[in-house]
């Protein structure tokens, strides 16, 4: 039995062929971020990121640790 595969996006040229705006690369690509820093958060205990200027360390303590100022 075939599967009715989700569309990636709403727009199509003439010819047929599905395009991402820069609306849904963008929205896509947060999403995926978010997805892989919970991931890491879950196997090492931390993510390294910049909040306010500085380099930090986020613990999932909720512990922040500054590494450097940027």
């Amino acid at each position: 039995m075939k599967t009715k595969t989700a569309k990636s996006s709403r727009h199509v040229t003439k010819d047929g062929y599905e395009y991402l705006t820069k609306r849904e690369l963008v929205t896509k690509a947060q999403n995926a971020g978010k997805k892989a820093a919970k991931q890491a958060m879950d196997t090492m205990g931390y993510v390294v990121t910049v909040l306010d200027g500085w380099v930090v360390e986020k613990y999932s303590d909720g512990r922040i640790v500054r590494l450097k100022e940027v």
